[in-house]
């Protein structure tokens, strides 16, 4: 079986998870009491509306036979993985995580949350740079797991503050 995906889905999908997790990080942002802990999780939601600018722009420069199903992908493996995510049964990138929030979590809950978000992120974008080329900005990719790595250090230090 050939699943097919195009560049322009595989960002497409890139930019719904930078939205849901600015979501997830203001939504957190309003139940948090602590005013240091409001300004880090609303700082992250601004990086995760950064990162969904820079995969629009990576978007928006795509050529038509890009946008054409599919990847070069002789395996078929990155294709397989990406609809793993995609269809959910690792994540499902169509869900909003800040629905998950129901107002009555401890900080440490949102952080803990937050860092598997922030882990599966990692986990999608990892996949991504087997497709993305070398011309789009798979560097920026790489880029995008530094820093949402260095966002799980964040939520870890924070976590460790309030635990």
């Amino acid at each position: 079986m050939s699943i097919r995906f195009n560049a322009d889905e595989i960002f497409e999908m890139a930019e719904q998870i930078e939205r849901n997790g600015a979501r997830f990080y203001r939504k957190a942002a309003e139940g948090a009491e602590d005013p240091e802990t409001r300004r880090t999780l609303l700082g992250l939601a601004e990086m995760e509306d950064d990162h969904e600018k820079t995969f629009a722009s990576m978007r928006a420069k795509l050529s038509a036979e890009e946008r054409m199903p599919t990847v070069f992908d002789p395996g078929g493996e990155a294709a397989m993985y990406l609809q793993a995510m995609a269809g959910g049964y690792v994540f499902d990138v169509g869900a909003d995580p800040s629905e998950l929030l129901t107002g009555q979590e401890t900080i440490a809950e949102i952080l803990r949350k937050a860092i598997g978000l922030e882990k599966d992120s990692i986990v999608f974008y990892t996949g991504m740079t087997e497709i993305v080329p070398e011309r789009l900005g798979r560097d920026w990719v790489f880029g995008i797991i530094k820093e949402e790595m260095g966002h799980i250090t964040t939520l870890s230090n924070k976590l460790a503050s309030v635990a």
